[in-house]
């Protein structure tokens, strides 16, 4: 029997574990969060410890492994693809590097991480580390970690505004600095080389431990993304949809004025729904409305759904 759709509930980063995080997540989507600072609500995870559950409690992994195939798909075999985060820097996030799944697989049995970014909400001047500037040379970064010199104005920094979404391929280096809440689609991976950290310190005085030689091992110092340009994939009376981001990893659309837009089910993979406006699915005769923030994993043998909403982004692993 095809599954419902499954409204996820989050877990939360927090505390001293996101110290550049804020409550934007409350007031923004009306998270619960546990206290200030949250920096991440996991809206999708199987990550141990982390995992988003259904409306009963079930962990994401117990349901993966109850429904197998027919929640994620025969694409989705092994090692569950995904993490789907909402992500709130009020600070700068450490300069940070992620290894492909070569790398990751060889050294630690991981999967690598490549992500994406679509930009919720950005204050005036906000900007991202995207890559060093033009000319910075593997030597160049490697001289300056070494002589304490640091990266100083070696860093390449892109101003943002809300709307945007950018590619994150690993190796790339990268930050999310102050004032961006944001849409964080990756690979299932936990694996994260913290190359600079704003000598940020701990609850006990202590700086955060930095990761350089493994930085330097996987940075791609000529990996520059720019802002994504949307594809139209449907324009009807009943909605838009663009595609904002595909990678061999995962892709993501924005769904935009939608009437009862319909959303099949993909036999091959599970997709994942986030609404950024209040809204309503119905499926198998079924009405759920939604808050803004609300996640809902679409399963592969799922039932038919369709939309009303006036925003929000799909997720999906692999190209779509």
């Amino acid at each position: 029997m095809p599954l419902p759709p499954i409204p996820l509930t989050p877990a939360f980063r927090h505390g001293v574990r996101t110290p550049w995080g804020g409550d934007m997540l409350r007031a923004l989507f009306g998270k619960d969060i546990p206290d200030a600072p949250t920096g991440e609500s996991l809206e999708l995870s199987a990550l141990p410890g982390l995992e988003s559950r259904d409306p009963e409690g079930t962990p994401l992994s117990e349901l993966l492994q109850a429904r197998g195939p027919a929640l994620a798909g025969p694409d989705a075999a092994g090692e569950f693809p995904l993490l789907l985060k909402l992500l709130d820097a009020r600070e700068d996030l450490s300069v940070q590097v992620h290894p492909n799944s070569a790398y990751a697989g060889e050294k630690y049995g991981k999967q690598g991480k490549e992500e994406a970014w679509v930009i919720l909400d950005a204050k005036p001047g906000a900007r991202l580390v995207l890559g060093f500037r033009e000319g910075i040379t593997r030597q160049d970064v490697e001289d300056a970690l070494n002589d304490g010199r640091g990266l100083g104005g070696m860093l390449r920094l892109v101003p943002v505004r809300a709307g945007e979404a950018y590619l994150i391929p690993a190796g790339t280096v990268h930050a999310i600095l102050g004032g961006i809440v944001l849409y964080e689609i990756q690979q299932s991976s936990d694996l994260t080389f913290r190359l600079h950290d704003w000598g940020r310190k701990d609850a006990d005085g202590k700086p955060r431990e930095l990761h350089l030689r493994e930085s330097l091992d996987v940075m791609d110092v000529d990996s520059r993304p720019t802002a994504a340009v949307p594809v139209p994939v449907v324009s009807s009376e009943k909605g838009w949809e663009e595609l904002l981001v595909s990678s061999p990893h995962f892709s993501v659309s924005r769904l935009s004025g939608c009437e009862a837009f319909p959303l099949l089910p993909d036999p091959r993979r599970f997709r994942v729904l986030t609404l950024l406006t209040e809204g309503t699915l119905e499926s198998g005769g079924r009405r759920m409305q939604f808050p803004k923030g609300q996640t809902v994993l679409l399963p592969a043998d799922g039932m038919p759904a369709s939309l009303t909403c006036g925003l929000a982004l799909l997720g999906r692993p692999g190209r779509p």
